[in-house]
């Protein structure tokens, strides 16, 4: 061997020795469940699941930890929000300011916003790290279904566009205000949220689908817990995979002559497919009800009573 593919060798053996330590340097470890998530401190609520999931309640996590964890990994989060009808507007204003106060403050945020063509935007302080986007969806679908055409609308801008922008990625309904800081301690692969009136229900009761020939039915004696439909959040992978199945599931039901609602194909893809994280109903309480002991600390209010 000549000296100099000898001294390429060399070059080249010290090159992937460095590459090597760049990213051992700059990889971001696993964050452990036991590192941040301490669920003996609120011994009065359900806080692991059957399947280990931790369901968040406030009380049991390390903030710090996360922080720390998440601004090492450059996060980008981003919250679509749908907004139509005759009070879409009041709501959206609200939405809108309170989210931009508590919802993952210090990180980057995009929010997209889906209206039809005759809402008018709020006015936000502008902010290095918010970013509002917004996209107009024809006002005569919503007549249709909602959800329907919320939901099929955001599937295609996960594909053509989100899923390029952020790393994580909540939908919420708009007739909800942030009260208290909505934090890093909700992200996960795929975060559901406990229905703020059935989780202190008998489980026996809960208005799970029952048709047995409806995509979204359950059959008695089985599901886990009764999720709301006010928000869902996870990877944007995680949450295209969740619309296609809803959709799928709205094909098979009308073509059986079934119309089941957005909540309880929602409640059976949960059943199917265990979300990671849980959030309490502190993430999404019901002002229609008086609190009991174990709310300490309401993240995010809506009023049942009201309507859009």
């Amino acid at each position: 061997m000549n000296s100099k593919r000898m001294l390429l060798l060399v070059l080249f053996a010290f090159s992937l020795m460095l590459v090597e330590r760049y990213f051992r340097n700059h990889q971001v470890e696993e964050l452990r469940l036991s590192d941040w998530f301490h669920p003996r401190k609120r011994p009065d609520v359900i806080t692991k699941t059957d399947w280990l999931a931790p369901i968040v309640w406030e009380g049991t996590f390390d903030r710090q930890v996360l922080e720390k964890h998440y601004r090492r990994r450059n996060i980008t989060v981003g919250l679509a929000v749908f907004a139509t009808g005759r009070f879409a507007e009041e709501y959206l204003r609200l939405f809108l300011h309170s989210a931009n106060k508590h919802f993952m403050t210090g990180y980057r945020v995009i929010f997209y916003i889906m209206v039809d063509a005759f809402l008018q935007l709020p006015d936000i302080e502008p902010s290095p790290l918010r970013t509002f986007k917004a996209f107009e969806v024809d006002a005569e679908r919503w007549w249709l279904d909602g959800s329907l055409v919320y939901m099929k609308s955001l599937g295609e801008h996960i594909t053509s566009h989100i899923q390029d922008e952020v790393d994580f990625l909540f939908s919420m309904a708009v007739n909800q205000v942030f009260q208290n800081e909505f934090g890093v301690e909700t992200l996960g692969p795929l975060v559901a949220q406990l229905h703020a009136w059935w989780y202190f229900r008998n489980t026996k009761n809960f208005p799970y689908e029952r048709r047995p020939t409806s995509a979204a039915s359950i059959p008695f004696g089985q599901g886990d817990f009764y999720y709301g439909s006010l928000m869902v959040g996870g990877t944007p992978h995680n949450i295209l995979d969740f619309i296609e199945e809803y959709l799928n599931g709205v094909i098979h039901d009308i073509k059986n002559g079934l119309n089941s609602t957005y909540e309880k194909h929602l409640n059976k893809y949960f059943y199917l497919n265990k979300p990671t994280k849980l959030l309490s109903p502190e993430y999404s309480w019901d002002l229609a009800f008086s609190p009991p002991p174990q709310i300490q600390y309401v993240k995010v209010a809506h009023d049942s009573h009201r309507k859009l």
